[in-house]
């Protein structure tokens, strides 16, 4: 009978430390992620992060074939 009690008592503690370990994995990717700047390509209109856009003439583009074609010019 002690055995059965031991082991339900492991079990319980096994139980609770997974719990409580899963519980805070969901709170750590829960949090947000950090704002970004958001432009839109001036060809097609589409939004991207400002950091992967390319910057032509004051406006800025999803691509090279965009930054071409409204430019006129292949820089």
């Amino acid at each position: 009978m002690s055995r059965l009690l031991f082991l339900a008592v492991v079990i319980f503690v096994v139980y609770w430390l997974l719990k409580s370990y899963r519980k805070q994995l969901s709170r750590e990717d829960a949090a947000p992620a950090p704002a970004e700047d958001m432009v839109r390509c001036a060809q097609c209109g589409v939004h991207l992060p400002k950091r992967e856009s390319l910057l032509a003439g004051g406006k800025y583009f999803c691509g090279e074939e965009h930054r071409r074609s409204y430019t006129g010019k292949p820089e």
